[in-house]
């Protein structure tokens, strides 16, 4: 393994704001009317190294998810867990008909998408309740 592949620079929070709302179905452009902001602006956001908390908030809430979320998003965990869990089960599952196993299919860019709007609908659920108990 290669100096260069084992090790990867960390995600600028931008980037992570980009990759969150491009898995949330967002436009810039979008986000940058929710914002009330042009979508240059929302361009520069998403090169940034280090954000405001007041429009870091502000971005989370429009989409659906806590600044924690943005701020601990590491695309690289999630791949590395989705791997790890389908490693375990081989990808295979048993075909009673036949008795012969048969590969599963899996398109890991879906399954990513998958778990983190799981993660996602999960801390709106926490949210709601943190409400509601205050």
């Amino acid at each position: 393994m290669s100096l260069q592949t084992s090790f990867r620079q960390p995600i600028k929070i931008g980037e992570k704001i980009a990759r969150i709302r491009v898995s949330r179905g967002f436009k810039q452009e979008v986000l940058a009317a929710e914002l009330g902001i042009s979508q240059q602006a929302v361009s520069h956001i998403e090169q940034d190294d280090k954000i405001e908390d007041d429009l870091l908030k502000q971005i989370a809430d429009i989409l659906g998810v806590t600044p924690d979320v943005i701020k601990n998003f590491d695309e690289q965990a999630i791949i590395y867990n989705i791997n790890n869990i389908y490693d375990v089960h081989d990808n295979e599952i048993k075909d009673n008909a036949s008795n012969n196993f048969v590969a599963q299919q899996i398109n890991p860019v879906e399954k990513i998408v998958e778990l983190y709007e799981r993660l996602l609908q999960s801390e709106r659920e926490n949210a709601t309740l943190r409400k509601e108990s205050n």
